[in-house]
């Protein structure tokens, strides 16, 4: 093989191991700099919040506590003994860890045959869909983002029962989702974005 060929294939290679579209922004502590360093996550919220009415700052908190922007995240794995892997704690997958199931009644309902979860257009369009049916069967405000993330952690019936009130850990997580969505509103409040 010729040394030109050879260094191109090997540059090729390096390339092909840089950054992943799916990796997370830097600093997911200020929604500015998010939205700046990555436009089509920008467009995409703004997409949802157009069509569903979910404001941006609700599906970034909602985003960050599901994934924290890693496009392609999974539950982790379950171990018998400590090191037998027992395959993963749930189906959840994607910017918005939805389960199979739930995306799978998504794409249908939408006729979105093609949508991926690890694609941000397609992940915030779900999340826009399924907090709609949240609105729609349980009376929760769009902007409310507590009882948002409550009825998308623990699906709508589970949310109507009160499942969550048995689980204080899940109350602390919704309201650190709530403190977060304030934070980034007011955050893109401020910022200057196109």
């Amino acid at each position: 093989m010729k040394t030109p060929l050879r260094a191109m294939i090997v540059v090729l290679l390096l390339a092909s191991c840089g950054g992943s579209s799916t990796t997370p922004p830097r600093d997911l502590d200020n929604a500015c700099t998010i939205l700046k360093q990555r436009p089509d996550y920008h467009k995409a919220f703004k997409a949802a919040e157009r069509k569903w009415g979910v404001p941006v700052h609700v599906q970034m908190a909602t985003i960050h506590q599901e994934s924290k922007f890693v496009g392609d995240a999974r539950t982790p794995f379950r171990y018998v003994l400590g090191v037998i892997p027992m395959g993963r704690q749930s189906s959840a997958f994607g910017y918005g860890q939805a389960l199979d199931a739930t995306w799978d009644e998504y794409v249908k309902a939408e006729n979105r045959r093609f949508a991926r979860r690890d694609d941000i257009n397609d992940a915030t369009d779900f999340m826009g869909w399924y907090k709609n049916i949240t609105r729609e069967r349980n009376g929760v405000a769009l902007d409310d983002a507590r009882n948002q993330y409550l009825a998308y952690h623990e699906g709508h019936t589970g949310y109507r029962r009160g499942s969550y009130n048995s689980k204080p850990w899940l109350v602390q997580v919704a309201g650190k989702v709530a403190t977060r969505s304030d934070m980034y509103q007011q955050q893109i409040a401020a910022c200057r974005l196109r």
